[in-house]
């Protein structure tokens, strides 16, 4: 795989890295959480050369982009996809998005349709699990605590909790994000879009590895059902980056798919 040929542009006031390669249907890429334009760029080139014009972009907090300057949503994350393509006089785009790009992927599809002609979807994230009753006792208990250090002025304490709690039960991810970027993760990953599953007017082809731990696979059935004109192709043996683990077949049924 190349480097990819990032170039520099403004949007939202953020300076964006993105990266353009080959002619044709254009083609945004977006990548999952704690990726970048380098961990799509692969299926980027297969493309490139069966007649796409694909744009690949590091989302704010990524790769070579700042982060946002305060904790965002998914929503304000759909509204610099959309201000992306509009820098790049894009009016239809196919989508490829993958985990944290998936979640993009389905409200663009139900809201912003009008900017779509199809959708793929690898590994997407957007269906978020019931928490065992335990785990939301803990963490109900453990806001009730911080809450109350807070109101009575126990600062230090409330910082030594929220260290501890932090380093017990946060997710790797969690743990890796810092400043607004890790309020963008608790406000991102607390959201299920469902909804927006049901309301996607796109074709829609998924692709999903039978061994991802963290998106499972049950997650990939229950959008195959709930996406109105969709379809599932499960790469057996492959975990969360199943486009990448069969990045040949990958490229090929997409390509099938959106021509």
């Amino acid at each position: 795989m190349s480097t990819p040929p990032r170039q520099t542009t403004t949007i939202q006031g953020i300076p964006t890295a993105h990266a353009v390669i080959g002619e044709g249907q254009p083609l945004l890429m977006l990548h999952g959480w704690g990726a970048n334009i380098d961990l799509v760029w692969s299926l980027a080139e297969r493309l490139s050369s069966s007649g796409y014009r694909i744009h690949a972009l590091d989302m704010p907090g990524f790769g070579q982009t700042p982060p946002p300057p305060i904790g965002w949503s998914v929503h304000d994350y759909v509204k610099f996809v959309l201000g992306y393509l509009d820098s790049q006089h894009l009016e239809r785009v196919h989508l490829f998005g993958h985990s944290f790009g998936g979640r993009l992927g389905l409200i663009l599809g139900a809201d912003h349709a009008d900017r779509l002609h199809k959708m793929v979807l690898a590994d997407a994230a957007g269906i978020r699990d019931s928490a065992p009753a335990s785990a939301s006792l803990r963490l109900k208990t453990y806001r009730f605590a911080l809450n109350t250090l807070k109101t009575v002025g126990l600062t230090a304490q409330a910082d030594q909790l929220r260290g501890w709690y932090t380093e017990r039960y946060g997710s790797a991810d969690y743990k890796a994000a810092t400043g607004t970027l890790r309020e963008t993760f608790v406000k991102v990953v607390n959201e299920d879009l469902r909804d927006y599953a049901t309301r996607v007017k796109v074709p829609t082809l998924l692709f999903w590895g039978d061994q991802d731990m963290d998106t499972p696979l049950s997650q990939g059935k229950l959008l195959e059902q709930l996406i109105p004109d969709a379809g599932l192709v499960i790469w057996e043996g492959a975990g969360h980056y199943s486009y990448l683990e069969r990045l040949a077949d990958t490229a090929r049924v997409m390509d099938h798919f959106l021509k």
